[in-house]
């Protein structure tokens, strides 16, 4: 394994466990106004996409060439680095959405998929990739 790219999906754990804790503070919080689902799909957005690259430095550290998010998605299921490659790419055209969208009702069923959906399988990555530090 190369050091520096062993280094760098180390580093990238930093960023991806800051914004994981955040949302896992507040996960299981009410999430009744619009503000508090409008911070709860903001910490997941953050969470999302530092997980998507953290999953890629790790598979370029594991000599893995990957370029897009869904094929980073697709390899991290491949090498079993997580579990359930559906709900990945699931939350990947989710985030994508509620990065250029805003309806309420889009919003509460966000919230809704975040919690029961993308959350496990971020706290599942959060903590496979913790016993291996």
């Amino acid at each position: 394994m190369d050091e520096l790219k062993d280094i760098r999906w180390k580093q990238r754990f930093v960023n991806f466990e800051k914004s994981y804790k955040l949302l896992n503070q507040y996960i299981n919080q009410p999430i009744e106004t619009e503000l508090e689902r409008a911070g709860i799909i903001q910490f997941f957005e953050i969470s999302f996409e530092l997980s998507w690259k953290l999953m890629k430095d790790y598979l370029e550290a594991q000599e893995i060439s990957v370029k897009s998010p869904r094929e980073t998605i697709k390899q991290a299921y491949q090498i079993g680095l997580i579990d359930d490659g559906h709900v990945w790419i699931d939350g990947l055209s989710d985030r994508n959405l509620t990065v250029h969208t805003y309806d309420e009702d889009m919003a509460k069923k966000m919230v809704n998929d975040i919690i029961k959906l993308y959350f496990p399988e971020l706290k599942k990555l959060y903590d496979k990739v913790v016993k291996e530090l």
